[in-house]
């Protein structure tokens, strides 16, 4: 599984089917909470963690049964691409961000400058992920992380996770008290588990914290800051629908397969207008949503960028829809 989960776009990809990593076999969690919270605390403490930050994170947490509920629940339909789209690229989304890129015009062009990516794609991971800081997760991360990594199904990683948390408490650069996110753990404006927000958040404002919670710079820098890291060119799109000939060769599809641009307009492949794809000859892949005959895209670089965020097709597709639709193209 991946080092994060994702708000509202996990909760939309799990009710598809598409959440991100395998379901393990669960086995029953025998220890008591209590001794098993004992060791934990313990382990934490060798890691350097202050007493003060065990004292104010740990005590008096519980198990909370909603989370394990929420983890152990089973998809319940499959959402198709388009349904996926219009859940989660709505037209009152698309209006909304364009007046959160306008509201945050001098901020977003500032960060864009410092770390190499295009404002609208900020925005459009912005809006995805909460609605724009609008949903970020009432749960406490802490006893959230406690109660999965005490549970046994995926015990190793969210004890890592929680370790990670209780890092970031100790840190200063926010009380275990406000730390609230995900039921799985994932925090702030941009969704980040504790992994991640150690790896990649910016103290943007440069107050000695990083504040992915209630900060638009730092939201905006970590965001920036996570997708820098991973490679991003800011001088490339995503990707593009296309169009495919008939006759095409689905084996020529997938992530797998890169060609040049002029190869693929060679084979017949056209933007979704019929018109001639661009002719920067960018290492392109056509990746399909739903197998053969489903809705096709030219993908290049940035859209594998896009992937470390999120490994859905489904997910990096609308990223990049949202982020093209913000800036009106």
């Amino acid at each position: 599984m991946r080092s994060r989960l994702i708000g509202l776009s996990t909760w939309v990809l799990a009710v598809a089917g598409l959440a991100i990593g395998g379901h393990t076999t669960a086995r029953a969690q025998t220890e008591p909470f209590e001794s098993w919270l004992q060791e934990l605390r313990a382990e934490a403490a060798s890691k350097d963690i202050s007493e003060s930050t065990l004292e104010a994170a740990l005590t008096g947490i519980e198990p909370i049964p909603r989370v394990i509920e929420l983890d152990r629940r089973q998809p319940e339909f499959t959402l198709t691409f388009e349904q996926y789209m219009a859940r989660v690229v709505p037209e009152k989304r698309v209006e909304k961000g364009r007046r959160m890129f306008a509201e945050n015009r001098d901020l977003l062009q500032r960060v864009a400058r410092r770390y190499g990516v295009q404002p609208r794609f900020i925005v459009a991971l912005w809006g995805i992920e909460t609605d724009f800081g609008r949903i970020t997760g009432g749960f406490p991360v802490i006893a959230a992380l406690a109660t999965l990594a005490h549970d046994g199904r995926r015990s190793a990683y969210f004890r890592g996770e929680l370790l990670n948390a209780l890092r970031i408490v100790d840190e200063g650069h926010i009380s275990a008290d406000d730390m609230v996110g995900s039921w799985a753990g994932a925090m702030g404006q941009s969704q980040f588990m504790p992994s991640s927000f150690l790896n990649f958040a910016e103290d943007h404002d440069g107050d000695g914290r990083k504040d992915i919670w209630t900060t638009r710079e730092d939201v905006f820098a970590s965001a920036a800051n996570y997708l820098a890291q991973s490679g991003w060119k800011d001088d490339q799109t995503w990707g593009r629908p296309v169009r495919l000939p008939a006759g095409f060769d689905d084996s020529l599809t997938g992530r797998k397969v890169s060609k040049g641009l002029r190869e693929w307009q060679s084979l017949g492949v056209r933007r979704a207008d019929g018109s001639d794809l661009p002719t920067r000859n960018l290492p392109t892949s056509i990746v399909l949503m739903e197998g053969p005959g489903s809705a096709a895209f030219a993908t290049y670089h940035n859209y594998e960028v896009i992937l470390k965020w999120n490994r859905s097709n489904y997910f990096a597709v609308a990223v990049g829809t949202l982020a093209d639709r913000i800036k009106g193209r």
